[in-house]
């Protein structure tokens, strides 16, 4: 069930759609994480970019 405040947001949405500059930025950060899965996933990780596991 979905919680009344969606609604609310959904008809802000329709009478005041979000700009173009603010969809294309939240495409953008949508893209660049699929991005940085698909290399993780099929090519792997680097070993630079891991953390370094330190044991006190």
């Amino acid at each position: 069930m979905i919680n009344p405040r969606h609604f609310l947001r959904m008809a802000k949405w329709a009478h005041r759609p979000p700009s173009e500059k603010r969809v294309k930025f939240v495409i953008m950060i949508i893209l660049i994480c699929a991005a940085l899965f698909l290399v993780e996933r099929y090519v792997g990780w680097p070993d630079a970019l891991k953390p370094n596991s330190f044991k006190l």
